[in-house]
């Protein structure tokens, strides 16, 4: 039997990625499908049920919110005793900086702190699940991502594309340090650029960028179906079995920023943010 989990299964490549992962499970496997907003993930996993003959559960979460993402690592263990492959894909903006009720910049807290909250706590399910797989959807943007720990949340100089961009190098940040981590688990833990990709994750930029914005989703940016299927690779795919603590870009392993690259950095960023999630 398989268990995967998929956040950010409500809507464009998360959704297409549960719908393929979905077509490829049998009778005996489970897929669970993370999302915020009940009716959407109600009809998405209404789609995937339609292509699959696995067990899918829907579990609402709010990613914004720790404890919301501490209720969804209880739910997962109390449903699943194993945990093949842990999807952690679901992503913001915000055009103005915006705070959680935890008190943590928006962008940062469902990009970042949420996977990294819920990968620690469902860290040995997945570990004891050996050999299992841990994926992140990161971005090209974390080439342009800067990390002022002492200054995560961005109050001071704080814009869309600056919080996005940190939030993914945090994403490639904590997937090379959790591989070396886990070396010798059977865990492999990989991130993606899934592409520029047609989605509604852009809802969020100024007024003034959306016209570019949807003008270049008709023209320039690749279907969610697309995107879904290089995320579908790191998920089931044989050909990145054993591979591990890698960025891929187009179905191949690229190298990350400079920045992306820095083990001193990873580890000071992982406790940081272990701190800020309430981990001893």
């Amino acid at each position: 039997m398989t268990t995967i989990l998929i956040t950010g299964a409500t809507d464009g490549i998360g959704l297409e990625s549960a719908k393929q992962v979905g077509a490829q499970l049998g009778s005996g496997d489970h897929l669970l499908l993370v999302g915020r907003n009940p009716a959407k993930l109600e009809s998405a996993t209404s789609a995937v049920r339609a292509l699959s003959t696995a067990r899918v559960t829907p579990l609402v979460a709010d990613l914004a919110e720790l404890a919301s993402v501490r209720k969804l690592a209880d739910e997962v263990r109390s449903t699943v005793d194993r945990l093949d492959v842990l999807v952690n894909n679901a992503g913001t903006v915000f055009d103005r900086r915006t705070l959680t009720v935890d008190g943590h910049e928006a962008t940062f807290a469902v990009n970042h702190l949420a996977g990294f909250l819920l990968t620690e706590e469902l860290k040995d399910l997945v570990v004891a699940s050996a050999p299992s797989r841990i994926v992140f959807t990161a971005s090209g943007s974390h080439f342009q991502g800067t990390l002022d720990v002492d200054d995560l949340g961005y109050e001071r100089g704080y814009s869309i594309l600056k919080a996005y961009s940190r939030s993914k190098l945090a994403n490639v940040l904590y997937t090379r340090h959790l591989a070396a981590e886990l070396a010798g688990t059977g865990v492999t833990v990989n991130c993606l650029h899934p592409g520029t990709v047609a989605t509604h994750i852009w809802t969020g930029a100024p007024w003034f960028a959306r016209p570019v914005l949807e003008l270049a989703k008709r023209v320039a940016m690749i279907r969610p179906e697309e995107g879904g299927r290089r995320l579908t690779q790191l998920v089931t795919g044989a050909d990145v079995e054993g591979v591990t603590g890698e960025y891929f870009d187009n179905y191949q392993v690229r190298p990350p920023s400079r920045l992306a690259r820095d083990a001193d950095l990873a580890a000071r960023l992982a406790a940081v943010s272990a701190d800020l999630v309430g981990l001893a």
